[in-house]
């Protein structure tokens, strides 16, 4: 399993949708108790892009994961 931390807005959900449906494993989002699947456009949107999220992964795909880079946040 792989976590990344993330901030998304508005405007990049749909390039991360994308990026996650080229995964053949399960990509979870979440913040707080909301969990959706990554891979759901109308489910990432309803999250609260303000706050930072954290991505699950079942699996690793490198070419996911340097996409993944430029939404990082430390914490």
């Amino acid at each position: 399993m792989v976590q990344y931390k993330i901030k998304l807005n508005v405007n990049q959900v749909r390039d991360f949708v994308n990026a996650a449906s080229k995964c053949d494993f399960d990509i979870d989002i979440a913040y707080n108790s909301y969990i959706v699947d990554a891979k759901s456009i109308v489910g990432v949107l309803g999250l609260d892009l303000r706050h930072v999220m954290v991505v699950t992964c079942s699996d690793f795909d490198s070419e996911f994961d340097s996409f993944m880079k430029q939404f990082a946040v430390a914490c």
